[in-house]
């Protein structure tokens, strides 16, 4: 009897020291955003030029057991990094995407429509350019102008106009 109290004290002990250990993270490993933040300032210094966002977290603030749970990828092979380095970047900015302008005989409502008078106003707006978009599609006279597309289509012109922006 008095060794099965020892077994069992013994137990609560390694348990009560143990366990609390196998739950805290390694000291070294750094949160997702504690790594961002490091990741960013590397950029900014020009330490990370090149080096993708994965590849930074996995090298600086993943901790060797981490990486050693997860499933890696193979080496890319030296030609398949050659291409990817003379591929020049190509995308596009948000302040480079123009509008397509309306062609001349494209029309705009130079105030808002009677019947649309009592709503509010950006639904009489609203309301008023989309009858006049039916009527210039209806007659031909959109110039490739869609009612909304990226960088401002028909809509974001007519509400421009009745708003007095133009």
């Amino acid at each position: 009897m008095f060794e099965r109290r020892i077994s069992r004290l013994f137990a609560t002990l390694i348990t009560a020291v143990f366990l609390p250990l196998a739950s805290i993270p390694s000291a070294y490993a750094l949160s997702m955003k504690e790594c961002s933040v490091k990741y960013k300032a590397a950029q900014s210094a020009g330490e990370a030029e090149g080096v993708s966002w994965s590849e930074f977290r996995k090298a600086q603030c993943i901790s060797p057991a981490e990486a050693a749970d997860k499933p890696t990828k193979p080496a890319p092979t030296e030609a398949k990094t050659e291409t990817t380095e003379e591929k020049p970047e190509t995308t596009p900015k948000k302040a480079e995407v123009v509008a397509r302008s309306p062609s001349g005989k494209t029309t705009f409502p130079s105030s808002i429509a009677a019947k649309f008078a009592a709503e509010k106003p950006a639904k009489a707006r609203m309301h008023t350019c989309l009858e006049q978009y039916h009527a210039n599609k209806k007659g031909g006279t959109l110039g490739g102008t869609r009612w909304i597309e990226k960088g401002g289509g028909y809509y974001k012109l007519c509400n421009a106009k009745l708003k007095g922006g133009r």
